[in-house]
């Protein structure tokens, strides 16, 4: 269900996993059957939450707020905006030393080549 359309995901492909922060506590992706529909269909569902086989999954050791669909990020039909629960900026070295996992997912190196004119 997910696709990578947008800009901000130039440097993934559909299916990479990646592990990322989350620090919320309330707040999920809610929709009727048919936006959700519609947005599958538009390619504007950016990420979801999956188990360790890549998976969407409701299980709530990864998907913590049981977003609809497993959904975790989508964007504007033009791809152009991205919203998503995760917290994508929090990367660093030396940082989540005891959760592994691959963190950056190159959305900014990605905004920047777009949105800096080298798209």
């Amino acid at each position: 269900m997910a696709s990578n359309k947008s800009p901000w995901l130039r440097f993934t492909n559909a299916g990479d996993i990646f592990t990322v922060p989350i620090s919320h506590g309330e707040g999920r992706f809610l929709a009727d059957e048919e936006t959700i529909r519609s947005l599958a269909a538009n390619g504007q569902i950016a990420t979801q939450y999956v188990d360790l086989n890549g998976q969407p999954t409701s299980d709530i050791r990864f998907n913590p707020n049981d977003s609809m669909y497993a959904i975790e990020g989508i964007t504007s039909p033009d791809g152009r905006v991205l919203g998503k629960m995760g917290h994508s900026e929090r990367t660093g070295a030396g940082l989540y030393k005891n959760v592994p996992g691959r963190y950056d997912m190159k959305l900014f190196d990605a905004a920047v080549h777009y949105f800096g004119g080298d798209n």
